[in-house]
């Protein structure tokens, strides 16, 4: 026997014996065993898009900017003023030069963001509906686009041979065109086809011509993606294993594949839609786009341009609107890129 440290007798045989490892210790009789909890590749996802700050961050104002489009009629109501209203009286409202009166603009307690020179529009509840606006185009762009790219990508990874060679020589010959070239000699000239200069051109008549002209350029990204995705997938085992069962075509394609896909689409979609609302902005401030009195942001900023001198309050106010909704987009783009891939950030 001998006497350690803390003077408690040990035996010299358990000297050398080896420490137990205590979760080598079975556990009591009668304890339930421990669960094993199996997540899917969606809920481990979702646990990383949840403990990344930026994601949380990003989502918040995303769904803060969704709320205001989709309650844009409430707000209306309760804010007391319509985006077609006018408070254009001199010496009330704009002074005898058409510059709203008061401070930064016209900014009070009755105009949150000031009222716009010259006609005197509520800017407030016109960046509400040009919000409202915006997101509608670019959600519908978007949607449509990736529809489009998901069918001609997976029908062109899959088919290979003639069908593949075709679609990617439409796919280089349309990422050849300059949008904006096109855009800006197209809109006119199809408005123009169905509408006079002297007619008013509808809203929804522009509204689904700008989606199409969206949809006829943008398609190309999302059905490249899925193409490559599609060509590293179709040679699986499990593809295999459809064909062997008897699976057609149209099974292969949409019950296999596509479940495969969701990840690298979701990805493009939440980044596809900041760069609908910055053409869609970018259209309307060279003229082209929404017109009045049609709400929109890029009418704003171009609006908002003619008097940055005397009101700069105007511009920043619009400005940063369309930077805070962009860099949220692209912000929970990327995180929802490291969540689906976590090995992409490495």
């Amino acid at each position: 026997m001998t006497e350690t440290p803390l003077g408690v007798m040990r035996s010299e045989v358990d000297l050398g014996a080896p420490a137990i490892d205590v979760a080598d210790v079975p556990p009591p009789p009668g304890t339930p065993p421990k669960k094993i909890i199996g997540r899917s590749p969606g809920q481990l996802a979702w646990m990383r898009l949840r403990r990344d700050r930026v994601a949380r961050s990003s989502g918040i104002v995303l769904l803060v900017f969704v709320a205001v489009a989709i309650l844009a009629p409430v707000i209306e109501m309760v804010y007391g003023k319509g985006p077609y209203d006018r408070f254009n009286r001199v010496g009330v409202y704009l002074d005898s030069r058409g510059e709203p009166l008061g401070y930064l603009g016209g900014i009070s307690g009755s105009h949150w963001f000031g009222l716009t020179p010259n006609d005197g529009a509520d800017i407030f509840i016109n960046v509400v509906y040009g919000i409202r606006t915006s997101l509608g185009i670019a959600f519908a762009s978007a949607i449509i686009t990736v529809a489009i790219g998901i069918v001609i990508g997976i029908v062109a990874g899959y088919a290979g041979g003639k069908v593949d060679t075709v679609i990617s020589w439409v796919i280089d010959v349309a990422l050849a065109f300059p949008f904006f070239v096109f855009a800006l000699a197209a809109i006119p000239l199809l408005t123009y086809r169905f509408y006079t200069p002297r007619d008013q051109v509808p809203t929804w008549f522009l509204v689904v011509l700008l989606v199409g002209i969206f949809t006829l350029f943008n398609w190309t990204y999302t059905a490249r993606l899925v193409r490559g995705q599609v060509l590293s997938l179709r040679e699986r085992e499990f593809v295999e294993a459809a064909r062997a069962a008897g699976a057609g075509t149209r099974h292969i394609l949409f019950r296999q594949l596509l479940p495969n896909l969701w990840a690298p689409i979701l990805v493009t979609f939440s980044l596809s839609v900041p760069a609908f609302i910055t053409a869609e902005a970018a259209l309307s401030f060279l003229g082209i786009g929404l017109i009045e009195p049609t709400p929109d942001l890029g009418r704003l900023i171009f609006s908002s341009s003619r008097t940055i001198r005397n009101d700069p309050a105007f511009t920043v106010i619009c400005g940063s609107v369309i930077f805070s909704i962009v860099l949220a987009f692209n912000l929970f783009g990327d995180s929802l890129r490291d969540a689906l891939d976590p090995k992409s950030g490495r």
